[in-house]
Order: C-alpha cells, then sequence, then structure tokens
C-alpha cells in the first residue's frame, strides 16, 4: 500500500489509496481577530550570537549530566527521570539532533533506550517512585512521538502505539487526565502532557481516536473562567499563569478553533510578559514550566504576540543562566535546563509538535 502524507489545516494525516490512518477529524474555521492561522516564521533578529552562546553552554551542561543508563534527573530528588529525560532529550533534538545522528546523537539515543526499557506491558512509561506517573508517561510519549515521526523506526512505533492506546484508555469521563492511569480524576496539566504526547503521535501517523480529542477539548474549555485564564480542574478556582499557558497550548494542540478561547487566554497570558519583575508573580515554582507552554501558545499564534514574548523570554533566559551553563531554581538544574533550552530553541522549528509539521515536511 502507498502511503503519503497529506498536510491540511495544523494537522497531517497518514493517507492511502483507500483510508486514512489518523481518525481526527479537525474542522478550522476563521482565526478569532487578532490571530493568525499558522505558527509565527522566524525572522532574522530572533537568533542572536548571545542566544545562540547560551544554547551551546546549556546542551554542553546537560549533556554532562546524563546517567550511564541513559537518564537524566535522577540526582535531583524529583523521583521523574522518565519526565526529566525526555524533556532533556527533546531539547537535544531541538538543536536538530536525532538518535544517532549529530553532535548530541548518542545523547539521544541513551535516552530513548531508556525510555523504552521503562515502559511496562500496559504500555505506561515511568520509572517513578511518586504517584505523578501520567506526567512521566506525556512526556516520554511526546518524546518518542517526535523521535518516532522523525526517523520512521518500527520498534519505536510499536512502543509509541502502546504508549497512545494507554492515554486513551486513562481519560477521564470529564475529558481529561490526573497523575496515575486511572479515568477517576482530572487537571489541566497532567491533561496538557498527554494532549501534546498525542498530537506528536497523530503528527507522526499514529491513529488517535476523534473522541478522545474532543472529549479533551470540552474538559479544558470548562477550565477556563471569565477573564480568560484557568483554573487547575473543572470545579473551578483562581486563574493562573502556568495553568492558562498549560490551557491555551491544549487548545492548540487539539486543534480547537472554533471561539475565542485561544485569544483570551493569550490576553490573560499577555498581562504577564516576561520580565525580571514577573518571574514570581503568579509563577512560583512553576517559572520555567510556565514559560514552557506559553512560549508555545505564542509561537502558534503568531504575528505579534510572538513577536513581543519570545525576544523577552529569550533575554530573560539568557540573563538568568548560570556561569556552569544551566538553569536553576525548580525541580533540579536538569529540568529547568531542559525547559530553558526547548524555549530559546523554538525558532529552529526543528521540531515537528512545535510548529505544525508532520513527516515528510
Amino acid at each position: 500500500m502507498t502511503q503519503v502524507f497529506v498536510r491540511g489545516p495544523w494537522r497531517w494525516v497518514l493517507a492511502s489509496s483507500a483510508l486514512l490512518a489518523v481518525a481526527v477529524p479537525i474542522v478550522r474555521a476563521d482565526p478569532p481577530s487578532g490571530l493568525t492561522n499558522q505558527p509565527s516564521q522566524v525572522s532574522g533578529d530572533e537568533i542572536t550570537e548571545a542566544q545562540e552562546k547560551a544554547v551551546d553552554r546549556g546542551l554542553e551542561f546537560l549533556a554532562g549530566r546524563q546517567a550511564t543508563d541513559g537518564s537524566f534527573g535522577n540526582a535531583g530528588g524529583y523521583n521523574a527521570p522518565a519526565a526529566v529525560t525526555a524533556l532533556s532529550a527533546l531539547s537535544f533534538m531541538a538543536n536538530g539532533n536525532l538518535p544517532g545522528r549529530g553532535k548530541y546523537g548518542d545523547n539521544v539515543r541513551k535516552a530513548l533506550d531508556y525510555i523504552i526499557s521503562r515502559q511496562q506491558e500496559s504500555g505506561l512509561f515511568t520509572s517513578d517512585q511518586n504517584q505523578a506517573e501520567m506526567y512521566s508517561h506525556g512526556f516520554a510519549t511526546l518524546f518518542v512521538g517526535e523521535v518516532y515521526g522523525m526517523t520512521g523506526d518500527d520498534d519505536t512505533k510499536e512502543h509509541l502505539q502502546k504508549a497512545v492506546r494507554l492515554i486513551e484508555r486513562a481519560q477521564n469521563p470529564e475529558g481529561g487526565w490526573r497523575y496515575t492511569p486511572q479515568p477517576i480524576d482530572a487537571d489541566i496539566s497532567v491533561t496538557i502532557c498527554q494532549v501534546m504526547a498525542l498530537r506528536a503521535a497523530r503528527d507522526a501517523g499514529i491513529k488517535v481516536e476523534a473522541n478522545v480529542i474532543s472529549n479533551a477539548i470540552a474538559y479544558v474549555k470548562r477550565c477556563q473562567n471569565p477573564d480568560g485564564g484557568y483554573s487547575y480542574q473543572s470545579t473551578g478556582g483562581p486563574s493562573g499563569f502556568a495553568r492558562t499557558a498549560a490551557g491555551t497550548a491544549s487548545l492548540y494542540y487539539a486543534g480547537a478553533f472554533d471561539d475565542d478561547s485561544i485569544l483570551r487566554g493569550l490576553n490573560f497570558l499577555n498581562q504577564y510578559p516576561p520580565s525580571p519583575a514577573n518571574q514570581n508573580v503568579d509563577q512560583a515554582g512553576r517559572f520555567y514550566y510556565g514559560n514552557y507552554y506559553a512560549v508555545q501558545a505564542m509561537f502558534l499564534a503568531g504575528g505579534k504576540y510572538w513577536d513581543d514574548w519570545y525576544p523577552a523570554i529569550r533575554d530573560l533566559l539568557i540573563h538568568l543562566q548560570q556561569p556552569t551553563g544551566e538553569w536553576a531554581g525548580e525541580v533540579d538544574s536538569e529540568y529547568c535546563t531542559a525547559m530553558a533550552l526547548i524555549i530559546l530553541q523554538m525558532p529552529n522549528r526543528y521540531l515537528p509538535v512545535f510548529n505544525g509539521k508532520g513527516p515528510g515536511s
């Protein structure tokens, strides 16, 4: 059977003469006023000499912290090496490295081997000692999805398919996900991890059930408050920067463009532009996490949203980098460094999930 990749608005679908392998229709209306319909185009002044030096130093630091088993984050006390390993590997891939290819290709390969070795029969990727297994699973599935989408390796595909089926089974009746792989509860933070993982898998040609995506969209929207921000759960609560960044990114990756939910989320985020003064405004303990999602939302929004946001977060991160090349202050230095590197390298457009491209692009 001949397979080709056919691009539609905000999606790639794997097609043959007889069927579509990705069962997630996306109906795209005109974007709300103020938004573009494409990810931001890179301009010449985004990638500066200072940014390049910061990235080089950060990647060198991170590579030196990889354990012999391929993992990252084991020494930080966070007890989520699967998640930190996945994020660290993504930061290398954002620089153009693939398993066994590129300056840090061996680091990516070892990280992939570690993640694959930790997959349970159920499909769950985890090496955690805490109760936040679905965080690790979401980040790990995202990483494996990006690897498969960029390499087409059949063994990686099998592991990715099992991981996707686990995510689908773990979705709760509201449409969200929680810390453990049981469909009992949900929150916006764990939900975005699964939505991004499903998007990466879908972009790579893995079937994702349409009702899983539509139910996730419904859950995320129920978490949005009248001010445009997001509460932690659908039961209500105050709006916050990090969860609003996660909620807005969720809608982008799920392909929900049918109302002004994204625009209202972006405008809420714009109350807290990256700056030293805003570092701890509604971001205490979640600065890197929040900006990891915020920069993605702004990139996908394009236009003035991206043009204003990226230079500000870029320059702030360059200022925050330690002399050793690392970033710190949240969870552990490997986690912070991986997050900072992914943010700084958004203009590279190497990772398909971050720019709406799929295999063959």
